[in-house]
């Protein structure tokens, strides 16, 4: 994978809806590239970083309303409606660079899903002070 930079700070992100609702302030580990968010011991691909911040807010606002979705076909037990909630999810994630094709392009393994204990990330990993939840 090549040199791992030294680890950046966390940083305090809302993850609640915008009316306020949900989780307050969390922390949130990035990986020294910046590739992957770290939750639990395990690393997940983050967002294309190169993406404009208008569109990228966009499919963050579509991502949210898909989920929400989810939940609503869920409750109503429309497997069909929970279907294409679930296919639009997916679509944004690869919109966003967090599944499908890497958005890197040095050539560098997907660790997207592993633990952290299991890459070339645990050096650093074993330095950083981990977020509380």
């Amino acid at each position: 994978m090549g040199h791992i930079r030294q680890p950046q700070m966390p940083t305090k992100r809302c993850t609640g809806p915008a009316d306020g609702r949900g989780v307050g302030p969390m922390k949130q580990l990035k990986t020294p590239d910046a590739r992957y968010l770290v939750v639990r011991g395990r690393l997940w691909r983050a967002a294309n970083p190169s993406l404009p911040s208008e569109l990228h807010s966009k499919l963050v606002s579509g991502l949210m309303d898909a989920r929400r979705e989810i939940k609503a076909a869920g409750r109503a037990q429309d497997p069909e409606r929970l279907t294409v909630a679930r296919r639009i999810v997916n679509e944004i994630k690869i919109a966003l660079g967090e599944r499908g094709p890497v958005w890197w392009t040095d050539g560098a393994k997907d660790f997207n899903r592993h633990l952290v204990k299991n890459t070339p990330y645990a050096d650093w990993y074993s330095t950083v002070e981990v977020p509380k939840a």
